[in-house]
């Protein structure tokens, strides 16, 4: 077997190739940065495809331009308050009083409260469930809110709320104590 073969064209190369095997034809210039500027071109493409997708879609993508003047939305008028009665005692109305919570006596100790008021007491009793957190006074009329809120005014932290749910009791006004109500001490 020979170890030396002939010479033919393709070992006769230029020397400044500088490339291995006869098949390699030489890299170009810049060759390289060709997929970097392609890469970058798509970047740019996709960022403004989603930014204008963003802005169609929810309409919250503000972009000002300076010189120019956005677009401004008239803002949303703000809603009145509601006005609320004033509260008031009425001693011809009377209250009763039921307690929904665990604890004894609490309907006694609000009935008591509410007579030094200046209020009348018609009945103490327990609500259906023991499982009230805030302490709330109905009224079913809404001419009676200032009423409602004189009660709410001698039991700190209560709600009042225009409901029919003891439209059919023989009280004016109804409190239902919740756990959110402190006995006083003594």
């Amino acid at each position: 077997m020979p170890t030396s073969y002939p010479k033919d064209r393709f070992d006769d190369l230029p020397h400044k190739l500088d490339r291995v095997g006869a098949h390699r034809a030489p890299a170009k210039k810049g060759r390289r940065w060709v997929a970097v500027w392609w890469a970058l071109a798509a970047t740019a493409l996709l960022i403004g495809v989603g930014a204008i997708g963003l802005t169609v879609l929810n309409n919250r993508l503000n972009i000002t331009i300076p010189g120019i003047e956005a677009e401004t939305t008239p803002a949303e008028p703000t809603p009145e308050p509601v006005p609320t009665a004033e509260p008031t005692t009425d001693p011809s109305a009377s209250v009763t009083v039921l307690n929904g919570t665990p604890t004894s006596g609490v309907a006694r100790s609000v009935g008591d409260l509410l007579t030094t008021g200046g209020w009348t007491v018609g009945s103490t009793s327990d609500a259906d469930t023991e499982d009230v957190v805030t302490t709330t006074v109905y009224y079913a009329d809404a001419a009676l809110e200032g009423a409602a809120r004189g009660v709410a005014a001698l039991l700190p932290g209560s709600e009042v709320l225009l409901a029919d749910d003891f439209a059919g009791s023989d009280a004016t006004l109804t409190v239902v104590v919740g756990s959110d109500y402190a006995m006083p001490a003594g």
